[in-house]
């Protein structure tokens, strides 16, 4: 049987539950983020379960911003790092944004960078750091 990658928007709290596992895994155990600056905005964001297998394995979100639609918290356990999550979870989220979403940004940690500028994002401004981690905002370039 071949790996199956299936990505969702979340509708159910068991689901949402998930995606803050998982979270919780990369963000505040491996990258080691204050739990305080890692839950905030949640009621207000579209989030998305990826599974490989059948199995919980990523999360993503996005919600819209004073100034646009910012993707954010694309996140994959490290056992399920390096078979396509990542571009997985970003086109889900990039094709379930509304059609007005004209200006769409992300704060990229800089590993991630490649990933989203495989989907046309490109570097704005100076590296920055965002929970004690180095980043640039990206945006989408039509």
């Amino acid at each position: 049987m071949e790996d199956q990658i299936k990505v969702e928007r979340v509708s159910t709290d068991a689901d949402l539950q998930q995606v803050f596992a998982i979270r919780r895994k990369v963000f505040v155990d491996e990258q080691n983020c204050p739990p305080e600056l890692e839950w905030e905005f949640e009621d207000e964001s579209v989030h998305f379960l990826a599974k490989f297998n059948g199995a919980p394995a990523g999360a993503s979100r996005w919600r819209k911003t004073e100034k646009g639609y910012k993707l954010e918290r694309f996140a994959v356990l490290k056992e399920f790092r390096g078979n396509g999550m990542g571009q997985a979870l970003v086109a889900a989220v990039l094709n379930d944004l509304p059609g007005d979403a004209e200006y769409v940004y992300l704060h990229a940690q800089l590993d991630a960078m490649p990933l989203y500028a495989k989907f046309g994002f490109k570097k704005a401004g100076e590296q920055f750091e965002e929970a004690g981690i180095q980043h640039f905002k990206m945006t989408l370039q039509a």
